[in-house]
């Protein structure tokens, strides 16, 4: 096949794009078996054309187990048969082509299943066998090695450390089923660089890298001691040498990275997003951040500065398959977001949550920059309660069942009111339960709502297209400038008389003086002013 090489007009499409995250298990369901599928994705074409998004990133749907969503994969080159065939996902790369949209796809370097014919070779050939070199394996300690080989603990909790029979243990820094690569051994380049050409092939136009600051370790596989640098396996320099070899690839193809980097350290962070390696990197600061004005600014702030040293744009993230849903998260007391802080049974105010959710939605779009919507983000959905013997997430096991972990985000979305399982699929329950209230929140009855939380994203992302000024990536002209506004309200301005308002505190406001009101996220107050935890795009 071809490589697809996009015009010199387009080549910055992802500076200031808005981009769909689709957990294809979770979004349509096109055969009516209950598990969503590429077929489904296909269907609802026309429901993202008309959202108005410029790109869609899928997360994993390789061939997979599934003991971890997908992120434990198999085989890269092989769709998994839940959800279709690879003729089916070349298909639908070209359908979305063909309507303006692209295809952004997940890579996990850092690890593979279980499954995957690398690992299965290494159990097979035993200790010492270079099979073995692809992962790490060592010896325990104690006088039966039966202590793990290091203290880590893994990303889901627990020892990072399984033993085999023989006495070997091997690393898997997430759950048990996701062995880590070895990416000091020259093959598991070679064949990350070989997927990458694979798929750019086949008319990807993005990747999106998982979990970006952890593939490399340190040989010795030392124990961690807090505050030492380098940190035995998160950041190590090794990284970039990776990245830009990628960067070369993705230069060849005019295809773009986005990584999944979690640093507090922004010279570190900005690092990635060097002229030679990363094109974007998500922006957890801001999506973790509280409903506080004055923390919101602060990480807007620091996500500019940070970025603007490398002269990347920034990407605005409200949740994703990982993070608790915007309207839930907005809704509780502790508005911000720790994975350590997620418990069951967390009072909540949706009606609150919504109209702040709401309110985010135009603060978020209107910053300058790529912006990221999680799949029913436009549709208001709140986090889902889960019965615990519905679980499925390793997140909530691996916590001794303390942690709800991440399947309340995953529920599948809501079509249609009236239909079985709010128009899922068929008449098969999916494979989450969906909430008694789901079909309420149904994309046919919002589509018909002039004031539902999709109208509201339709119309805020159809100006943010056709609008000069809003969310473009912060050229001459168009950066963002605050404007003085008393404690609790942040505003600011983006080119050509654009206004950003947003109201955090307890009572109405003013507007700023404005020709032209543009959108706003709620029913205005007495006298045309601005009720609290409500956003407004105004024309001067």
């Amino acid at each position: 096949m071809a490589a697809n090489r996009p015009s010199e007009a387009t080549v910055n499409w992802w500076r200031d794009a808005a981009i769909y995250q689709i957990y294809v298990r979770s979004f349509a369901d096109g055969d009516g078996d209950g598990t969503g599928d590429l077929a489904g994705v296909r269907a609802k074409l026309p429901y993202l054309v008309e959202l108005g998004v410029d790109a869609l990133w899928f997360t994993p749907w390789y061939l997979s187990p599934l003991a971890d969503g997908g992120y434990d994969v198999a085989d890269y080159r092989t769709i998994d048969p839940a959800f279709g065939t690879l003729a089916e996902a070349e298909k639908l790369i070209a359908e979305a082509r063909e309507l303006g949209i692209r295809t952004i796809i997940d890579i996990v370097p850092n690890h593979v299943s279980d499954q995957h014919v690398w690992f299965r070779a290494a159990l097979a050939a035993g200790p010492g066998s270079p099979e073995r070199e692809l992962f790490h394996f060592r010896p325990g300690r104690g006088a039966d090695g039966e202590i793990p080989p290091n203290d880590w603990v893994s990303e889901f909790g627990g020892t990072p450390w399984t033993r085999l029979d023989d006495g070997e243990w091997y690393l898997h820094l997430f759950a048990t089923q996701q062995p880590d690569l070895n990416w000091a051994h020259p093959a598991v380049r070679q064949e990350h660089e070989d997927v990458l050409r694979f798929w750019f092939e086949r008319g990807v136009e993005g990747v999106r890298i998982d979990s970006a600051a952890l593939p490399v370790k340190d040989p010795a596989l030392p124990d961690f001691v807090e505050g030492r640098d380098p940190h035995p396996y998160v950041d190590r320099d090794e990284l970039h040498d990776i990245y830009r070899s990628w960067r070369a690839i993705a230069d060849e193809y005019g295809a773009i990275f986005v990584g999944e980097v979690w640093l507090p350290d922004a010279e570190r962070f900005a690092r990635y997003l060097r002229p030679d390696e990363l094109h974007t990197a998500f922006n957890f600061n801001f999506l973790a951040c509280p409903w506080d004005a004055g923390r919101l600014r602060s990480a807007i702030d620091d996500t500019l500065a940070e970025h603007a040293a490398v002269g990347a744009p920034a990407t605005w993230v409200l949740c994703n398959h990982d993070v608790t849903r915007t309207v839930t998260r907005y809704g509780r007391e502790d508005t911000g977001f720790d994975f350590a802080a997620k418990t069951f049974g967390t009072p909540t105010d949706l009606a609150l949550g919504t109209r702040r959710a709401r309110a985010a939605a135009l603060l978020s779009l209107a910053l300058p920059g790529a912006a990221y919507l999680y799949q029913g983000e436009e549709l208001g959905l709140p986090e889902a309660d889960i019965p615990r013997g519905r679980i499925q997430d390793p997140m909530h096991f691996r916590s001794g069942g303390t942690d709800p972990g991440r399947d309340g985000c995953r529920v599948p979305l809501p079509w249609a009111g009236q239909a079985p399982y709010a128009g899922f699929g068929s008449t098969v329950e999916p494979w989450l339960p969906q909430p008694a209230d789901w079909s309420t929140y149904a994309a046919d009855l919002q589509r018909a709502d002039p004031d539902s939380m999709l109208s509201l994203y339709r119309a805020a992302l159809r100006l943010r297209r056709t609008v000069p000024g809003f969310g473009s990536s912060g050229g001459p002209g168009e950066q963002l400038v605050w404007l003085p506004t008393a404690p609790g309200v942040l505003a600011f301005t983006r080119g050509d008389g654009l206004i950003c308002i947003v109201n955090l505190t307890e009572e109405p406001i003013e507007l700023p003086s404005h020709t032209e009101v543009l959108l706003v996220s709620g029913p205005p107050a007495d006298g045309g002013r601005l009720p609290q935890d409500t956003a407004a795009w105004l024309r001067s």
